[in-house]
Order: structure tokens, then C-alpha cells, then sequence
């Protein structure tokens, strides 16, 4: 198993920066520069798309907060009402996927009209294809700050609880849930669901965007693909969670996912070239949840 270890802080002055924060800077950095470039490439106006990635960046903050406390943390914010107004607190990032696509559906309602629908999904679609890096090395954060523990178990690739300080953060994490850790907990581990969706970005996801890239895909093909990849196995992911808040057994973000998930074979009927690329997607990743699915 992987060694558990603290999240790396640096104190300037009465500032901390944790290593979070770091990761989420450089994601964010990282996704606006490279799609410029991909815009560029693809002959799209680079200044219509830098504005379509401002309002999305914003609209993926407010809509990442929003979705947190309404859905996550609604009894937070029954104590605390402004903690809506604290959009830097309680972060969900299927909200910031949802509200990115709002802002980008409103943008184009309201400042760029005369643009057409393919050159709409151009857009879109430019953005779809960096958008699994960016993510990936936004979870790295996640990684560095272990904010998506799950069950304990013996799987090879989880964090290890020998230490006393991986007993007591689990065992904060379970009692906040109204559970108890198993006695055996500290020969065990404890799934980092930050790091296996990291891991399956990095190595499985990304790749196989690169290698699609060397053909010409139509407007829509990387949006498509993604949903097709990502969401079954972040639903599988979100099955070894420990205190998510569920709604008829279902986390907010397994209700998003199947709902995407069931609009897809939708789209394949409307685009039957991405029909072929849907079916693999769809059968490689839900493969890979199923793998990852058990404690």
C-alpha cells in the first residue's frame, strides 16, 4: 500500500498555501493556455474563445460552490445563509462542470449570437479535449489533500493506515458519518478516490485523447467521449465513499452522471459517426468502474 502523508502547507507570513490551492492554480493556468492553443489550431477566433474560457472559469466556481452547499451541505448552510456568498468554501467539481457549460450557454445566448451552432460545438469541443489534463492535475490536489477518502480496504493501490496520523484522519472521516473504523483498520488502508480518478485521467483518459487526435474528429467527438469515458467510472468511484450525502442511495454526482449517461445513446443516434467511439468508451469504462467498484 501507498504511504499516507500530510498535505504539503507553506507559511508566508500570516498567508498558508496548501498544496490544493497549488494544484488547482496550475490547473486552471494550464487549461486557459493550452486551449488557446487549440483554438489557434482548429482556426477558431482565439479571442472569442478566451472570453467563452473566462465566463466558463467563472461559472465553474460559482456553479462548483453552489452545487456543493445546496445538494452536499445544505444543513451548513440552514446555520450559516452566507455561506453562500463564500464561493472559495465547499467546492463540488461536477458543479463546476455544470455551471461551466451554463456560462457557456449563456455567453453565447448573450455575447455572441451571431455565432452558428457548429461553431458553438467547435468551441466546446476544443475545450472538451484539454479539459481531462486540466482535471487530471487538479486531482493531483485532491491527491496532495486526501479530501476524497473512502472505505478502508487492502487494495494495493490504497493509502496505508499504519501511521497514527492516517488512523485519526479516517477515523474523523467515519465518525462523521456515524461510523465506526473496522478493528483491523490500522493493518488496512483506505481508498484515495482522488487518486485513482487521477490515475485513470493521466493514464487511460488523456491518452487516448492524444492518439485520437492524429485523425480529424467532427465538432462534438471529445465532449461525447469524455462523458462516455468519465462518467461511469466516477460513478463507480463514488460508490467507496464514506460521509457523501445520498439522495435515494445515489450521491448528487451519481445522479448527474446517470443522468448524463442516459441522454448518451441520444447523441449516437443524432451523430452516428461518434456511435462507434460511444460503444467502445462506454464499454472500456464501465469495465474499469467494475474493477474499482468493490471494497
Amino acid at each position: 500500500m501507498l504511504p499516507y502523508f500530510e498535505q504539503p502547507v507553506w507559511q508566508i507570513g500570516p498567508l498558508a498555501i496548501h498544496g490544493f490551492g497549488v494544484a488547482v492554480a496550475v490547473a486552471a493556468w494550464f487549461g486557459l493556455t493550452i486551449v488557446q492553443q487549440r483554438f489557434a489550431r482548429l482556426s477558431l477566433d482565439p479571442l472569442l474563445g478566451q472570453r467563452l474560457g473566462g465566463w466558463m472559469l467563472l461559472g465553474g466556481i460559482l456553479g462548483a460552490h453552489l452545487f456543493s452547499v445546496l445538494f452536499y451541505f445544505p444543513h451548513k448552510l440552514r446555520d450559516d445563509p452566507w455561506l453562500i456568498f463564500r464561493v472559495w468554501e465547499d467546492i463540488s467539481s461536477f458543479g463546476g462542470l455544470l455551471g461551466g457549460l451554463a456560462a457557456a450557454l449563456l455567453f453565447f445566448a448573450t455575447r455572441a449570437r451571431d455565432v452558428d451552432r457548429h461553431s458553438r460545438l467547435a468551441y466546446l469541443d476544443a475545450i472538451a479535449f484539454v479539459f481531462p489534463a486540466a482535471l487530471a492535475i487538479g486531482r493531483f490536489g485532491c491527491v496532495l489533500a486526501h479530501d476524497h477518502p473512502g472505505t478502508v480496504t487492502t487494495f494495493p493501490l490504497a493509502i496505508s493506515l499504519r501511521t497514527d496520523a492516517a488512523l485519526e484522519y479516517l477515523g474523523g472521516v467515519y465518525r462523521a458519518a456515524g461510523l465506526a473504523l473496522p478493528e483491523a483498520a490500522s493493518t488496512m488502508g483506505f481508498h484515495d478516490l482522488g487518486l485513482y480518478e487521477f490515475l485513470f485521467l493521466s493514464l487511460a483518459v488523456v491518452p487516448l485523447f492524444v492518439r485520437w487526435n492524429r485523425s480529424h474528429r467532427p465538432a462534438g467527438f471529445y465532449l461525447v467521449a469524455f462523458a462516455a469515458l468519465y462518467l461511469p467510472v466516477r460513478f463507480g468511484f463514488d460508490m467507496l465513499r464514506v460521509g457523501d450525502v445520498r439522495y435515494i442511495g445515489l450521491t448528487p454526482a451519481q445522479w448527474v452522471a446517470a443522468l448524463i449517461k442516459a441522454a448518451l445513446p441520444f447523441v449516437a443516434v443524432r451523430h452516428r459517426k461518434l456511435r462507434f467511439a460511444i460503444s467502445g468508451a462506454v464499454i472500456v469504462a464501465a469495465a474499469c468502474a467494475c474493477a474499482g467498484g468493490g471494497p
